[in-house]
């Protein structure tokens, strides 16, 4: 399946698409206000204990405090290394241990109280964003991704990627492996080392050591709380993660951010130079690439599909309801027919919504009801097979006998619609509207695309009045650079009577 990385980058944000055969099918955004901490390592402070659910709440330096289970301080035993495995097979190859049945598995350690005691300081490494009003998940297994590797210098084990197939190919790679790594560490095979050299690993086994060292040093002097080590920007990270041998190109619209490309591909994967753009048309990267559709699309609550059907998707706290209707799909058979078609072709839109949405926690989805156990088993097959294509790691369980089928997602970081929207005032959180930060960057956008047509000096824009205020304080600069870009003079007035996503642009 061939791919692209499309990088778009301003001073407001970055953002990084993943197409599949011209599809979007993954969208990671990093705002400069609100950069994501999943990846980094901080020198933390333990702040209260609850012994009621053996765990601690703790101080890594953020707004919230970060939470630690009992299961992510103890000494790692095998089976820490095998939920680790886990993890590591549902595509979180940068993302240290996460139990994910933490109170099933508090009867194997000790209690959280002998461990950690408040006040006390340890070294942990994010492993989940925070999300909603929880603050942070953490863990003092450390675990630092190269190109080929991941160092977990806490354990002593070696595991492989299963997206390895080839059984002669895995014994090469973990025979290497074994013979080089030091005593008493532990490393995860990544994908992307199917046909690397053995200098390739031991090159990418010697940085990360190296980079592990600097950060004991680092920690040694730090006081609590206070930032170790940092992952890597989100461009990079894509590039890190993301990039495999189906990735035909990377397209990015930043010369600063197309040379960081450059210098860190040169480094870790030379051989893969040849494959990075820098975008040069005026029509913006996402316009291009019909990106800002799709992701207006997935911010909606109800998807048409192209026979008619529809599914509407709807978010809790606890859980993503998904409901399936046939709307004004008729068939041409007998009901039955049509219902399986439906259902059918309403599940590659499930599993697409699912990962671009970023959908996690447990999902629910009420398909049409079918009276034949045929149907149901192709249903409950065809969702299999489209989720196999998800790195996040799921969990489907058998349709039940009302139609349903509930299946869980890992949650790693905020949704799309967590990240993009904020709850609509006008209708007292009932609903969703564009944040102040997504309209002020959609009108910076929208300035640009406005200003490549006439020559007119000037570009008004009229706006609510939070968006415009927004834009005036916060975002000032990026105005001003805006005007050095487009070589014209850009007012901006707030009109109370305008909806929160509503402005216009006109010249003179």
């Amino acid at each position: 399946m061939a791919s692209e990385l499309i990088i778009n980058v301003t001073s407001l944000e970055t953002r990084v698409a993943l197409l599949e055969n011209g599809t979007l099918t993954e969208l990671h955004i990093e705002r400069e206000l609100n950069k994501s901490v999943s990846g980094n390592i901080y020198k933390c402070n333990v702040q209260r204990i609850l012994p009621g659910i053996q765990a601690a709440f703790v101080n890594i330096g953020l707004a919230r405090s970060a939470f630690l289970y009992v299961g992510d301080i103890h000494n790692t035993t095998e089976k820490d290394f095998e939920q680790m495995m886990e993890n590591f097979k549902s595509g979180n190859e940068a993302i240290g241990l996460s139990p994910e049945n933490e109170q099933n598995k508090q009867s194997s350690f000790p209690p959280i109280e002998s461990i950690l005691t408040e006040n006390s300081e340890l070294l942990v490494q994010v492993i989940k964003e925070p999300i909603g009003s929880k603050g942070a998940r953490i863990s003092s297994h450390i675990s630092l991704p190269g190109r080929y590797l991941v160092y977990l210098p806490t354990l002593d084990n070696t595991g492989i990627s299963r997206r390895i197939t080839c059984e002669d190919e895995r014994k090469r790679l973990k025979e290497i492996i074994q013979e080089i790594k030091p005593e008493g560490s532990g490393f995860i095979i990544r994908t992307a080392s199917e046909g690397a050299s053995r200098e390739d690993l031991i090159a990418d086994m010697e940085f990360l050591v190296k980079l592990w060292e600097n950060i004991q040093k680092k920690a040694i002097d730090a006081s609590a709380p206070s930032l170790i080590h940092e992952d890597l920007s989100v461009s990079l990270r894509a590039i890190r993660d993301l990039y495999s041998r189906n990735v035909m190109k990377v397209i990015v619209d930043s010369k600063k951010t197309y040379d960081e490309i450059l210098n860190f591909i040169e480094t870790f994967m030379p051989q893969l130079k040849y494959s990075v753009e820098l975008y040069k048309r005026e029509e913006q990267i996402f316009d291009s690439y019909g990106i800002e559709v799709e992701i207006s699309r997935a911010l909606g609550k109800r998807i048409w599909l192209k026979s008619g059907g529809y599914i509407i998707i709807e978010k809790t706290e606890a859980l993503v309801a998904i409901d399936v209707n046939t709307g004004k799909f008729v068939g041409k058979g007998n009901q039955s027919d049509t219902i399986l078609k439906t259902n059918l072709e309403a599940i590659k839109e499930i599993a697409y919504q699912i990962r671009l949405r970023n959908l996690g926690g447990i999902i629910i989805i009420d398909f049409i009801d079918m009276e034949r156990e045929c149907d149901r088993l192709k249903i409950q097959n065809a969702l299999e097979e489209a989720i196999s294509r998800d790195r996040t790691k799921t969990n489907i369980l058998p349709m039940s006998e009302l139609g349903l089928i509930q299946m869980t997602r890992k949650r790693i970081r905020e949704n799309l619609s967590g990240q993009m929207c904020d709850s609509c005032p006008y209708c007292e959180g009932k609903g969703l509207i564009k944040s102040v930060a997504s309209m002020a960057y959609d009108i910076v956008r929208a300035i640009k695309r406005e200003s490549s047509i006439g020559t007119d000096k000037k570009v008004f824009v009229l706006a609510h009045p939070d968006v415009v205020a927004f834009l005036y304080d916060e975002e000032s600069s990026s105005i001003e650079m805006a005007e050095k870009e487009i070589n014209k003079k850009i007012i901006i007035k707030s009109d109370t009577d305008f909806h929160h996503e509503e402005f216009e642009i006109f010249t003179r």
